[in-house]
């Protein structure tokens, strides 16, 4: 498969595809603790929510920086991402699925899991790079 059939492919991927795409990606980086939440009886801004940990602030926005640009490499870009500046939690919107970058405290404070707790939590060992 050519790189444009991988760009148009993903592009309009169904969402849980996308969200593969995303957590094999954010697995190549440092990120921690991944977790793939399906939300989509429980809310309408998302299908699915991808929860990950940094160590740090430069960590955390070096995970955002770098899923942001190799997902670019395949066409797809964020619509929005909020909380660079910080980067105590990252999100970073690409529509059906959400990406949150947290650092340790932030993610035990906000606990989405627990928030979400109503959605399915997903599997992600077939997504993984090692």
């Amino acid at each position: 498969m050519d790189t444009s059939e991988q760009k148009k492919n993903l592009q309009f991927a169904p969402p849980l595809e996308l969200a593969g795409a995303l957590i094999g990606e954010l697995s190549k980086t440092r990120a921690s603790n991944l977790k793939l939440i399906h939300v989509e009886d429980q809310t309408i801004i998302a299908d699915y929510f991808i929860i990950c940990t940094g160590t740090s602030n430069t960590q955390i926005r070096d995970i955002a920086n770098t899923l942001e640009f190799k997902m670019g490499e395949q066409g797809l870009y964020p619509a929005h991402i909020e909380g660079l500046d910080e980067a105590t939690w990252v999100l970073l919107d690409y529509g059906s699925v959400i990406v949150h970058i947290f650092n340790s405290e932030t993610r035990r404070f906000y606990n989405l899991e627990k928030l979400w707790a109503d959605g399915a939590e997903l599997d992600i060992s077939k997504y993984i790079v090692e």
